[in-house]
């Protein structure tokens, strides 16, 4: 197969994975926990559009059996065209057929896959990093829409994986809804520099490294790095996403692996915060929750109802959710020309994903425990 030419660079702004999450599960949980009166108000502030077309699983009326959602952070900026962006954050979200236990498994972005071509955009198809299917997908009027179609049957094709139901959410939703919960509480596991947030010398924030081409970093004179120590501790909406952005500078090297267990933690934390007595018990803080959530999202719920999906899911909480590490979060690299450092997902990755298709992961993780993600809220034990 030809690899495909590389998309030009854009400057990132970090989405994460986790605000997925939040809608499929803290926010569905939460829903159903303080009433349908709030079900009612945020349903209506929430986009639903057609994300994945004639690649959806069967569209049906209710829910029935095990559920897998598609769910998508991208890198856009408001300033930016939907074209532009990739999908820095993949992650399939399975559902177990009684609706009692859900599986967060993420997709490494820089995983080398064949791109199935495209005739609604005139992409050719070819071999390019899985994050690379959003941006050929929105091209040529394709939009969100396009860029999810083109990934879900990208993640199809390769994993024989059929999505239910998609999701999207854009940056400012992500910081909002961390905001309008008041913060999350997070341990930090490993000592982290900011490559994008700094101070000057006077306090000023400013941009502490740049990035060229080849992506290698530059240190910017008079500016100090942001660095997360370990440890507990309060983060804004602002503090939480740079850090979860954060892969070039952790002190394990672990690069997305510690980005992705980090955005997982993350998760965890906001569905602990969403699901808490604090929040569950403040009607306006619930309500302005709740509504930051519906406004940052998209959603394609397969023909079902948002109401149904509340009710159908209603067994779901913070503590029925499990987030899984593919390649158990470690490096299979390799360098292909064009496209740089890619990642091979391994055998035992291929399992998982194909264990998703026959509702079996249950099955995977009593064999390989050490998959399991984690950590939120004791990451020294990580």
């Amino acid at each position: 197969m030809t690899a495909t030419a590389p998309l030009p660079r854009h400057r990132r702004r970090r989405t994460v994975l986790l605000r997925w999450a939040v809608v499929l599960t803290a926010v569905l949980a939460a829903l159903v926990g303080a009433g349908w009166i709030f079900a009612v108000h945020v349903l209506g502030s929430v986009k639903q559009t057609d994300l994945l077309g004639a690649d959806a699983a069967t569209r049906h009326a209710d829910i029935t059996g095990p559920v897998n959602v598609l769910l998508v952070g991208t890198d856009q900026r408001a300033d930016q065209p939907v074209d532009a962006a990739r999908s820095d954050s993949i992650i399939a979200l399975h559902v177990t057929a009684d609706h009692r236990t859900a599986y967060l498994i993420s997709i490494p972005r820089d995983t080398l896959v064949h791109l199935p071509a495209d005739p609604a955009t005139g992409f050719a198809g070819g071999t390019n990093k899985i994050n690379a299917a959003f941006q050929y997908g929105s091209q040529r009027g394709g939009g969100i829409s396009g860029g999810v179609k083109l990934l879900a049957e990208t993640i199809r094709t390769a994993y024989g994986i059929r999505f239910d139901a998609a999701s999207v959410v854009d940056f400012a939703g992500f910081q909002q809804v961390v905001d309008a919960l008041g913060g999350v509480n997070m341990c930090i596991d490993e000592r982290t520099t900011s490559i994008h947030a700094g101070l000057t010398a006077a306090g000023k924030p400013a941009q502490p490294f740049t990035e060229d081409s080849a992506g290698r970093l530059h240190p910017v004179r008079g500016v100090t790095p942001v660095v997360y120590e370990p440890g507990c501790r309060h983060l804004s909406g602002a503090q939480a996403l740079d850090y979860v952005r954060q892969r070039n500078l952790l002190a394990r090297g672990d690069g997305d692996y510690g980005r992705q267990r980090h955005q997982q933690q993350f998760l965890e934390a906001v569905l602990a915060q969403t699901g808490s007595a604090g929040t569950l018990a403040d009607p306006v803080k619930l309500d302005r929750v709740l509504t930051t959530v519906g406004h940052s999202m998209t959603v394609d719920t397969g023909g079902v109802s948002l109401p149904d999906w509340i009710f159908d899911m209603r067994g779901l909480n913070g503590g029925s959710v499990q987030t899984i590490r593919t390649n158990d979060g470690k490096f299979d690299s390799v360098n292909v020309p064009g496209l740089g450092s890619c990642q091979l997902l391994t055998a035992a990755s291929r399992q998982l994903l194909h264990d998703v298709t026959t509702d079996s992961v249950g099955t995977f993780l009593a064999a390989h425990p050490d998959w399991r993600g984690g950590g939120a809220t004791g990451g020294s034990s990580l």
